[in-house]
């Protein structure tokens, strides 16, 4: 069977899906790999490389991806690729079925079978596969760095002959994989890091990283996470309490990072603009959430803007700006799932649709979309 790892076409985006290591892997597995010419290039990777993985290369998307059996990106395909693909295909990538619903349609219609990467269950047989959170925590890490950079000032505190400077003091909202990675960050720059989410669990989280918990305390506070660890919606009479404690924190940080986000909704809003006029001049928000429309109304994905003295940036990809890790973490990924749904002796596909890892990932099967969250 042949698998294809065409360049991505997607704006700004620097990862791969593949990399020597993984070609060499999947090579294992009985399957010949194509990777289209430059695939690697935004992740420092050369085709000389992947050629002597044993793949081959490609010149242009056409070609790599003519009779793929198998198709691995990073980000879904663009209009002029789904037509590449052949019916019966098996597409693995991240692809924004909330979002992009007109391409999900277009996939089933071209007879392609998608599994959606950010839909896999978070279970621990799929860990390995997770790309959201290899992805997440890569993210975290930048988010604290681009911080940083921005930032007037040093983050640890310093004493000096000529006097002594006070540690930034650092805000992390949504303690997910992106946000324990921001926390741990922060504290080996040597800042002060608060941290504040809905969901019970990760106060032992956070304090086991050295920092401080901010969240109001109550029953609902204490019910406020699903089976699956996804935070649930609050009701507006916590979200005012909630509110006016964070408001009181915020004032006294230097560095808020925002990374809230609930799979298939809007970004909630954490920081109003209200707060933010609250702020100290030269504080810096990073908004992870940015291209869900952000954690606060002043959020310009892909943008870095000031407002109210305070600079706000919106990244649209920070694990992208990472590309070599970030593309060696995601194509491990892939190679788990690839492993799962191929014949180890055969080499041929073997999709076991009663694997909740499959069903839960499958998003068009045999001409249908197939998710439930997208049925009906």
């Amino acid at each position: 069977m042949k698998l294809a790892v065409p360049k991505e076409v997607r704006d700004g985006e620097t990862r791969v899906a593949a990399t020597p290591e993984t070609v060499k892997k999947l090579k294992a597995l009985g399957l010949t790999v194509a990777v289209e010419a430059g695939a690697g290039a935004g992740a420092r990777i050369a085709d000389a490389d992947y050629e002597a993985a044993g793949a081959a290369i490609a010149p242009d998307a056409r070609a790599a991806l003519a009779d793929a059996d198998i198709v691995l990106k990073v980000r879904g395909p663009s209009a002029e690729e789904i037509p590449l693909l052949k019916k019966g295909a098996v597409l693995a990538a991240l692809l924004s079925p909330h979002s992009e619903r007109a391409a999900v349609d277009a996939l089933a219609a071209q007879g392609v079978t998608a599994f959606a990467m950010e839909l896999l269950p978070r279970i621990s047989r799929a860990q390995a596969m997770d790309v959201l959170s290899s992805q997440a925590n890569l993210a975290g890490y930048k988010a604290v760095i681009d911080a940083a950079a921005q930032f007037g000032r040093a983050m640890p505190m310093m004493m000096t002959a000529a006097g002594t400077i006070a540690p930034a003091r650092v805000l992390v909202m949504g303690v997910g994989v992106a946000g324990l990675q921001a926390i741990a960050t922060a504290r080996r720059l040597g800042a002060i890091v608060s941290a504040t989410d809905v969901r019970p669990a990760t106060k032992e989280q956070v304090e086991s990283l050295g920092a401080t918990f901010v969240a109001v305390m109550d029953e609902e506070f204490k019910n406020a996470q699903t089976a699956a660890g996804y935070a649930k919606p609050m009701s507006e009479e916590y979200q005012k309490k909630q509110a006016a404690l964070i408001a009181e924190t915020i004032k006294k940080q230097d560095i808020v990072i925002t990374t809230a986000l609930i799979p298939g909704r809007k970004a909630p809003t954490l920081v109003s603009e209200e707060m933010i006029r609250t702020m100290k001049p030269g504080s810096v928000i990073v908004d992870l959430a940015a291209p869900a429309g952000g954690n606060t109304p002043l959020t310009r994905a892909g943008e870095t803007v000031e407002v109210h003295g305070v600079t706000i940036i919106g990244p649209d990809n920070l694990a992208g700006r990472l590309a070599t890790d970030a593309s060696a973490l995601y194509a491990r990924n892939l190679f788990n799932f690839v492993s799962l749904i191929v014949d180890k002796k055969t080499g041929a596909l073997a999709m076991d649709w009663n694997d909740e890892i499959v069903s839960g990932s499958g998003l068009t099967r045999d001409g249908q979309v197939v998710h439930p969250s997208l049925k009906g």
